[in-house]
Order: structure tokens, then sequence, then C-alpha cells
């Protein structure tokens, strides 16, 4: 199932905002700590309209851990 909003790039990444389509720019890092050992990162992705958003909903819960551009998520380590 193709996700992305017409004219974005065929397979590139969307915001997880609810009902959101726009291409992601951020990845926001979390864990939940009753349930994920300490060092597990899930994650959401994020346009600039819902990073902050998306960011409270997970920081006052105390389960955001980083906020990082999506390329420089993405990018081999060493690269």
């Amino acid at each position: 199932m193709n996700l992305n909003a017409p004219g974005s790039e065929p397979d590139s990444p969307v915001c997880s905002a609810k009902g959101c389509r726009v291409d992601a720019v951020w990845v926001l890092a979390w864990n939940n700590p009753k349930i994920h050992t300490p060092e597990r990162r899930k994650t959401w992705l994020a346009c600039e309209e819902h990073r902050e958003h998306l960011s409270q909903f997970l920081g006052v819960r105390g389960f955001l851990k980083d906020v990082v551009k999506f390329e420089d998520w993405r990018a081999p380590e060493g690269a």
C-alpha cells in the first residue's frame, strides 16, 4: 500500500501523525521504560508541522529520547 502524498517521492517515509501523509523530515526516537530495555529505540516520523506536537506527546510521558533529522538518522555510521 502506498501511503505517500500525491507528488511525493515513491516509497518516501511519511509523518506518523494521525491522518498526515506529508513526507517525514524528523525521526523521534523513544522507548517506554516500563516495557522496553533502556537501549531499545522505537521511532515515530514527523513532518515539520507535527514535530513539536509529537515530541510533546512523547515528552510528557517520559518516552522521548532523541529527535534527529531524517537524513541523519538514515546515514550509515561513519558515512
